[in-house]
This record gives C-alpha cells, structure tokens and sequence, in this order.
C-alpha cells in the first residue's frame, strides 16, 4: 500500500463492514436532482408539444 494512502481511508474504500470490497452499494441520485430532472423534460416536452402544434396550425390556414 502507498504512503500516502492511510488505514482509515483504506477501511472506508473497502465499504461497509462485513461486505466484500467488490459489492459496494451504488447511492442513489439525490431526491431533488431526480424532480428537477423529471420537471426539465417534462417542460420541455410540453413545450415541444406546443411548437409543434402551433406549426400545425399554421400550415393549415389558408391565405
């Protein structure tokens, strides 16, 4: 093990106690990140939607 490397940082790598160094739990994203994330594409969605919509109407009127 290198020398910069201490014995607590080295017992904190390895993860819980009692589980193997290989099966680390992956955390989730934080609870915020997920609304924002859900809200942006919802939005832009929705905004989406509604240029398209209003295309459509437009290249439906008659001159």
């Amino acid at each position: 093990m290198p020398d910069h490397v201490t014995a607590a940082a080295a017992q904190e790598a390895a993860g819980p106690a009692g589980a193997p160094a290989g099966d680390r739990v992956e955390s989730k994203f934080p609870r915020g990140l997920v609304i924002r994330l859900f809200a942006y594409l919802f939005a832009g969605h929705a905004f989406a939607a509604f240029l398209y919509l209003l295309f459509e109407l437009g290249s439906r009127s008659n001159p």
